[in-house]
């Protein structure tokens, strides 16, 4: 069972006195405390609290900030076994600043048993726990953080669940993509480009078998995240003419995406240029060259043409693969260079998106009820946003360039001279010091008692 403890050094040293004492943990340095803590004290901990209906009928003194930074905290350290959640943050600083934590009383019950987190969440559907991403991301801990961002990527992940386990609840069948059969679900993202990072600013969730269009149709058009003169980054995925029409002339929002082999405007864009003949050296691959042609509408219609928005072009020669990609956009004045140099961010930015699925073990669930998984998701994607954000504070600046997996290799964990003791429900940090000198003002049959905890 779940017992919530809250912060109280006097009481914890009152009822240690009376053997009341239920474990001592060893407060260890950690990257992913550190992140936490520094959105503590940025003010995004507390947006969490927002953003969600609270529907409990008991508990509630508990802040959602606590239950939900303890299992952000969880996903970050790649723990995704229930059990783990209640020990997720060691640092005393973080702990201190939470105000709570959590003392597991029945390990072989982990976390959500009857009565707690499984209860919660029973209570919201799917889409409720997603909305509450939105709704926490967009309208509060981006105007917490004063940020607006102005490049934004489309792409969507497919998330493979257990083949055979027909029990994933919402799930259908699919392929992945190298053609391969799949049961599973689908995501869909819109990331911000913000100081060099992708930050997912809005998602949608989906059954594999949809469409990575559809799936993202609705976003597209009712985004908050879109402002007037912004850019958008798709790839072949999500080619439709009228959405681009629409995003242009509507949201004012202009579109960059390669075009497919198969379509008109591809082989014409190439004809053109090898008819314009004014090819310049690709501005970052020595071995491609581009060239520019613009006013290509014409060659990508909807039925009705007349309201179609003109379009411009790059096209890239590569001179290692002996091919040609034609890129297109509704910007008309942007050149050959600044058209594959806009697009090129997309690659940078997905290389860190890519962890998600890998190192972060976004496909790892415990449970095939369909609320449960998309909590999981939703705080794995809450996690890889701390870590985004973390990079722009004055602390995370000497991690820029380097991948999360990496760092955490790298980290060297140091016992901060603190212990954390719970004893009912209550809980304290204290430093060596101060807990050698209490422990000595304690009765001899205390001090054997307080020993049993180091055996």
């Amino acid at each position: 069972m779940l017992r919530i403890c809250k912060q109280d050094k006097n009481k914890v040293m009152e009822q240690v006195k009376n053997k009341v004492l239920d474990g001592i943990m060893a407060s260890n340095s950690n990257l992913i405390d550190d992140i936490i803590l520094s959105m503590c004290h940025e003010g995004v901990l507390d947006s969490l609290d927002k953003g969600f209906p609270d529907k409990r009928n008991t508990n509630s003194t508990i802040p959602l900030r606590f239950i939900m930074a303890l299992a952000i905290a969880s996903k970050m350290k790649v723990r995704t076994s229930l059990t783990d959640i209640p020990y997720a943050i060691q640092d005393y600083r973080t702990l201190a600043e939470l105000g709570y934590n959590a003392m597991n009383t029945d390990k072989s019950d982990g976390w959500f048993n009857e009565g707690t987190i499984r209860h919660l969440l029973g209570k919201y559907k799917s889409e409720d726990i997603f909305n509450y991403y939105n709704n926490v991301v967009q309208k509060h801990i981006f105007n917490t953080m004063d940020i607006e961002t102005n490049i934004h990527i489309l792409d969507c992940t497919k998330i493979a669940v257990n083949y055979d386990n027909e029990n994933y609840e919402g799930s259908t069948f699919g392929y992945d993509r190298l053609g391969n059969s799949m049961r599973g679900y689908k995501l869909a993202s819109l990331r911000g480009v913000y100081n060099d990072n992708g930050l997912i600013e809005d998602v949608r969730f989906g059954t594999v078998n949809i469409h990575d269009f559809k799936l993202s149709e609705e976003m597209l058009k009712t985004t908050p995240c879109f402002h007037e003169g912004d850019i958008l980054l798709m790839d072949r995925g999500f080619t439709s003419r009228e959405m681009m029409n629409y995003l242009k002339t509507v949201r004012k929002v202009d579109t960059y995406i390669p075009v497919r082999k198969s379509m008109e405007i591809y082989e014409i864009a190439i004809e053109l240029a090898e008819e314009i003949d004014d090819w310049q050296p690709h501005p970052t691959r020595k071995d491609q060259m581009i060239c520019h042609v613009n006013n290509v509408g014409e060659y990508f219609r909807t039925r009705n043409s007349k309201h179609d928005v003109d379009l411009n072009s790059c096209v890239v020669w590569s001179e290692d693969t002996q091919s040609y990609a034609v890129f297109i956009t509704t910007d008309m004045n942007r050149s050959a260079s600044d058209i594959v140099n806009i697009y090129n961010m997309r690659t940078e930015i997905e290389e860190d998106f890519r962890q998600l699925k890998d190192f972060w073990k976004l496909e790892d669930f415990k449970s095939t009820k369909l609320n449960v998984i998309s909590f999981h998701l939703v705080c794995v994607l809450l996690g890889y946003l701390f870590y985004q954000l973390y990079l722009n504070t004055e602390d995370g600046q000497k991690y820029i360039g380097k991948c999360l997996p990496v760092i955490l290799k790298n980290y060297k964990q140091e016992f901060l001279n603190y212990l954390v003791l719970f004893s009912g429900e209550y809980f304290c940090s204290m430093s060596m010091r101060e807990f050698l000198e209490f422990r000595d003002e304690c009765s001899t049959d205390v001090r054997k008692f307080i020993l049993e905890f180091f055996s």
